[in-house]
Formats: C-alpha cells, structure tokens, sequence
C-alpha cells in the first residue's frame, strides 16, 4: 500500500476521507488495504481497466451527452459498518414516510398549510404540482413506492441529505452490476468481508408493486414503462424489467379503454394492474399533460382515478422534490411525527426570504446556488469556484427569479481512494440509497449507489456530468457467523445484463414512431438529470 497511497493526502480542503483517518487506515478497511498490498498497484490497475471492457462488452452503459459508453466504476469499494448504517436506515425510513404524509396533504386535506407548516404558495408556485390528481388516493395510501435519498458526509464526519427523489429515481441498476463486476474483479477482498446482498432488490421492487395493486386484484399484471431505447438511462429500465420478469413497454404499447389499461401483444389486450414507469409526468397522458408527447398513452390518469390501475411512483410526487419544500423537511418531521429529524439537512437559505436572500448575497462568493426543479448537477453555481463574472450572472438570477433557487454552504464532501494513473488518489463522493415501500412496511437496499467526482477538486458526481461509481458494502455487525446467503455475495449469480430486443410486444408502426420519439426523447432528460 505504500506505493499505492504514495503522496496520498490525509484530507482534501478539510473534507473526510472515509478510508484513510488521521491514525492511518480506518479498522473497516484492514483486509482491504491488506488484499491491494498483496496484489501491488500494476495488476489492481489492470483489473480496474476490466472493469470497463466488462461493462462495454455486456452493455452496462449510460448516455454521456449522446454518448453511449460504459457505466464507469472504480474497483476501490466504500465500506459503512453496521452500526452507522442501521442509523441511515432509520433516518431514510422516517424521512420518506414524512415525505408520505406531506404528498397526502398537498393532494388531500391540506392540513399542513392551514397549521402553517408550510406555506400554500409554496405549493402552487411548483411547476411539479399536478392539479389532475387533487383528490385521488392510490391504493394501500402509498405515492412513494421506490425513494432515492441523496447523502454527503460533511468534513465533521456527519451524514446529511443533500436533496430527495421521489419522482423517478435512477441508478439502482449500477449497484447491482456493480456488485456482480466488484465481485469478478476483487474476489480476494470480497471473500473477506461479511457484506449485506443486493441482488434481491428485483424481487422486492417486484413485491413493493404487487402490493400496491387495485383492491381485489390478487395477481397483478406489472409493467415497466420506458420512453424507449433512446432514453440515457434505458439500460436500467430493461435490466429491472427482465430481473423482476415482468414486460418492458413503451407507451405504444398501451392502450386506455373503459377506464381500464390494457398491453397489447400477440394474443390480443391483456388488462395491467400496475405500471412502474419510466416516464415524467408531463410526458405520462397526452389528455392531461403534452398534447405532443408521443411517449405516454392517452387515459393513463382517468384510469388510475378508476381506480383500476396504480401508477408508481404517483403522479404529482415531483412537489416533494423541490429544493425549496427540502428546506421544510425538518419542520415536517417535527409536525408528523413530534420527532426530530435523524439524518439532518444541509444548512439553505431560501432566496424568496428577503431577509435571508440578503444575507445570501453578501455571502454569494462561499455558497452554492441551486435551481430549486434542477437535478443531476446542472444550474449549479459553486460560489468559490466562479469568477466574478460569473458570479454576477448568477446574482442577476436568483434577483429575477428568488422563488427559484436556493442557498447552501460548499460541503466538503467525503473522499474515497479511488484509481487514477496507477496510484489511489481522493475523490468526492455522495451516497444515493434506495427505500421501497409497499404500504406495510420500508426495506432500504443495503449501501446503495456510491457516485464518484472523477476529476481533483470536484463536486459534481452526478453521472450525466462525468460522475463515476463505486460499488459500496454494508458490513454486517461484528461477530456474526457467516451463512449461506453470504456465501451467494461472493459467488452471485450472473444476471444477463445485455439490453435486450425490444419486445415480446406488439411493434407495429415502430419505425414510422422512431423519429418522433427520438426527437421527444431529446427532451426528456429528467433520469438523466437526476442520476
């Protein structure tokens, strides 16, 4: 490791580096640094040069503006122990449940606002609120089937959320390669560590969505709908649809009639029950949403207000994305469940407060300015990274538009080891997990997707700005003998993840529909943005 770590700083501009501390290498990662020691630095190279030629070669890409390349991802894994994890799940527990009950206010009773938790206007101003589905009720009460909570680690060492996704939440499927591609590459560490599995997340996502069917339906027909192959993040649609054994559709492919969804195939219209789609609300029903989208299909929302069909994740859950309503998060925990929050917020300034989008701006050159609908790192200005310049460019429009930004101190975020020219050196990186809920009860994917800032210095890790990946291991508590589910970590199964064809479907005026969808796809970039 010494020549592997050669000049490798102990901190980046005071951030927390997760395997090196200030004693030296934290306990968590001795068999690790012990396995690298032994391998030496030219033969870790080569294998982490395999990992992408593996991905490459079995079609684990991601579309880098037009783009099509392999999923990048670093062999150095990020390990938590158990005891901080268990803390993590219980945070991402009770903060989605929050985010639950505040969905049921924005489009029910509107309890929140009347007690003055959250200001009405607050809502109404949201380009994410949906009037169409004031009202409705999805089955079991649930509107946030699948959550990804997006976390840093501050230079102190504290977890915090950085912001929600609700909405359509993207990158699960990289954690699941991952580990399968980790596990080829590094089979002498994974041997070593007693780390929690993943590979069950299709059969829980499976499950979550079954139980959220229509009442009475007791073998729900479940679909993944995609906007189709053109799409940055379709890999991931067609790898979740094959590992659930469910059917990948495109809107085309479906068909509203009678206040029922139906898929049409080879044998004629087969009723779906459940839809998890791939698809953002504007482009989901023609009726109701774009009149030019050629990507949902007509009579989606009448349906689900029928009360025959369960969209997942609910339409309208975008208003709980909005970095502004992120703000209100710990006042809503405190409201719902008299609690205080376990995982807590970034410090923000809401930029629509006088008061506060004073004192912002006499700060303007140490914080980050965030658009309060943006995702995937874009419109993000990190204050001491501009010029002046730039930096009045971005004052002239948060003074245009206040309501539509918001405020934050530059965290520093944690550091990983990570491979770069032959030598480990610190990159920044955040944590993405996922929580399913199915109306009874929360499971959160042990670890998640760990998202890596390739370039020194940086912040943005978002994959559609260049962001790599890691895969991340959730140790199981010390002492606890190993058992046969371990042992399937090391030798996992290998999930076929070549795209397939597209369909078992009907295809019928495909090529006649492929250029209007190319164009609409053009613009539907939200998976892209968010992962």
């Amino acid at each position: 490791m010494d020549d592997l770590l050669a000049h490798y700083p102990p901190a980046v501009s005071g951030a927390y580096d997760e395997m090196i501390g200030p004693e030296g290498v934290r306990p968590q990662y001795g068999a690790l640094t012990d396995v690298f020691d032994r391998l030496g630095g030219d033969e870790l190279t080569a294998r982490n040069a395999y990992l992408g030629t593996r991905y490459l070669d079995t079609g684990v890409t991601f579309d880098f503006s037009g783009r099509e390349e392999p999923f990048p991802v670093d062999i150095v894994p990020r390990l938590i122990q158990a005891e901080p994890w268990s803390r993590l799940e219980a945070g991402l527990t009770q903060r989605v449940a929050v985010l639950e009950r505040f969905l049921a206010d924005v489009y029910g009773a509107g309890q929140v606002f009347d007690d003055g938790v959250v200001p009405r206007a607050l809502i109404t101003t949201s380009r994410h609120f949906v009037r169409a589905v004031a009202g409705f009720e999805p089955p079991g009460g649930v509107r946030i089937h699948i959550a990804g909570i997006d976390l840093v680690r501050d230079g102190e060492g504290t977890m915090r959320v950085l912001e929600d996704n609700v909405r359509i939440p993207s990158g699960v499927s990289y954690v699941l390669t991952n580990r399968q591609a980790i596990t080829a590459a590094l089979p002498e560490a994974v041997r070593r560590y007693p780390m929690a599995p993943v590979d069950d997340y299709p059969a829980r996502l499976r499950a979550a969505l079954a139980a959220c069917a229509p009442p009475g339906v007791t073998d729900p027909h479940v679909v993944v709908m995609s906007p189709g192959v053109f799409n940055s993040a379709y890999f991931e649609h067609s790898l979740l649809a094959r590992t659930m054994g469910v059917p990948l559709v495109e809107g085309r492919d479906l068909v509203a009639r009678q206040g029922r969804v139906y898929l049409r195939d080879t044998g004629g219209l087969q009723v779906v029950d459940v839809i998890y789609r791939r698809v953002d609300d504007e482009y989901l029903d023609p009726v109701h949403f774009r009149h030019d989208s050629m990507l949902g299909c007509a009579g989606l929302v009448s349906a689900q207000a029928n009360g025959t069909v369960t969209i997942a994740n609910a339409i309208g859950n975008g208003v709980a994305d909005d970095k502004l309503v992120y703000s209100y998060v710990p006042d809503l925990v405190r409201y719902y469940l008299g609690e205080e929050p376990i995982i807590p917020n970034v410090d923000t300034w809401r930029l629509e407060d006088p008061g506060q989008r004073e004192e912002a701006m006499d700060r303007f050159a140490e914080l980050v300015i965030k658009p309060v609908d943006g995702s995937g790192g874009k419109g993000i200005v990190i204050g001491p990274q501009c010029d002046a310049e730039e930096l009045e460019q971005a004052r002239q429009k948060v003074l245009a538009d206040p309501r539509g930004y918001i405020a934050q101190p530059l965290v520093q975020l944690s550091t990983v080891p990570t491979v770069v020219d032959g030598r480990l050196r610190p990159r920044h990186v955040d944590l993405r997990p996922f929580v399913l809920n199915d109306g009874q009860g929360m499971w959160v994917l042990p670890g998640g997707l760990t998202r890596v800032a390739r370039g020194e210095g940086q912040y943005i890790v978002n994959s559609s700005q260049g962001g790599a990946s890691k895969d991340t291991w959730v140790l199981r508590a010390p002492g606890r003998e190993r058992t046969p589910e371990d042992e399937e970590t090391v030798v996992l199964h290998e999930v076929d993840v070549v795209a397939p064809e597209i369909s078992e479907v009907d295809s019928a005026g495909a090529q006649q529909q492929q250029q209007q969808q190319q164009q609409s796809c053009a613009t539907v970039g939200e998976e892209a943005r968010t992962c």
